[in-house]
């Protein structure tokens, strides 16, 4: 039976274990994912031949680095297909199925999660602690280099402090958030969930945004025209008007889904969109909207929005029976 190993990266001595103990456990040499992002996060940073498997969905069409993981075993996603391998750590996201990592810590197997990231600092933070545990410092340090060589070609690129969205499918906004926002405001860009009365994330009606809309949306690539019914509304001819699309800022999805090698990415990317739309010129009332105190004084509680869960993330926590 293989010896449990139980700690948390936040709460080191959580679990009676030191945290010169837990730098000393051996790094694993056969690892397995159930998780999109920590598929990323685990090619990343280690050699494909240290890779027991990853999760059946690593190389969909939101997948990054999907050319490099297609060639990898893929596991079934669930806890039993695990059991039947000899993997030494599990690694797994902090929206998986709580029984189904139970079950493989009850079982012995070492059970790594992946938190959602809350910061950029944050998310710099978890991939240092996993690049120690999985004996892979110096490419956890590269990653981080190359985000903050990202970030220093992007900083306050805006000519203007302009407010923008970030608009989701049916009119959902993730709110003042997620890392996305966080780029936006070191761009030189004002947030606009705030105005809206939602700092936390929820749903905005069509006619608050026709209304009063902002001076740029924020828009996934893939919802670049509308296809379908979540995506009717992001081409609704009222809002068209009121945000034409030469002030639509797109982003891959794949690049802003999951934290981590994609994330310079992101960076890049949005920042390109900033450089060629972004400009000086006022749009109409565009003084007014470009304030970042919300007219809106209702917020809603993180509790009540209606939040989209990111896939993994920031902070990273070890499981076991």
């Amino acid at each position: 039976m293989r010896a449990v190993l139980v700690f948390s990266l936040l709460f080191p001595l959580a679990a009676g274990l030191s945290a010169p103990a837990l730098a000393e456990a051996a790094p694993p040499q056969r690892i397995a994912s159930l998780n999109k992002c920590a598929d990323q996060m685990l090619v990343t940073l280690v050699e494909s031949s240290r890779i027991a498997s990853v999760s059946p969905i690593a190389t969909d069409e939101f997948s990054f680095l999907a050319e490099r993981l297609k060639d990898l075993p893929a596991n079934s996603g669930r806890g039993e297909s695990i059991l039947l391998t000899n993997a030494d750590l599990v690694l797994a996201g902090a929206f998986e199925s709580h029984v189904r990592r139970h079950l493989l810590a009850r079982q012995g197997f070492e059970v790594v999660v992946l938190n959602a990231w809350t910061g950029l600092d944050d998310g710099k933070e978890q991939i240092r602690a996993l690049s120690r545990r999985l004996g892979a410092e110096a490419a956890g340090e590269r990653l981080i280099g190359d985000i903050d060589a990202a970030l220093a070609r992007s900083r306050t690129i805006a000519p203007a402090p302009r407010s923008v969205l970030a608009l989701h499918r049916r009119g959902y906004t993730p709110g003042d958030t997620t890392i996305l926002e966080e780029i936006i405001r070191h761009m030189g860009l004002v947030p606009y969930s705030e105005r809206l009365g939602l700092p936390h994330g929820g749903m905005v009606p069509l006619e608050r945004l026709v209304a009063d809309p902002p001076d740029y949306i924020l828009m996934s690539e893939s919802d670049g025209r509308g296809v379908d019914q979540g995506s009717a509304l992001l081409w609704h001819p009222a809002l068209l008007a009121a945000v034409p699309p030469e002030r639509r800022l797109y982003v891959p999805a794949r690049l802003t889904i999951c934290g981590g090698p994609a994330t310079p990415h992101a960076i890049d990317a949005l920042a390109a969109e900033v450089r060629a739309k972004v400009t000086l010129a006022r749009h109409s009332g565009t003084d007014r909207r470009s304030s970042p105190e919300p007219t809106n004084k209702r917020h809603v509680s993180p509790s009540r929005g209606f939040r989209i869960p990111p896939s993994a993330g920031s902070g990273m926590t070890e499981e076991g029976a």
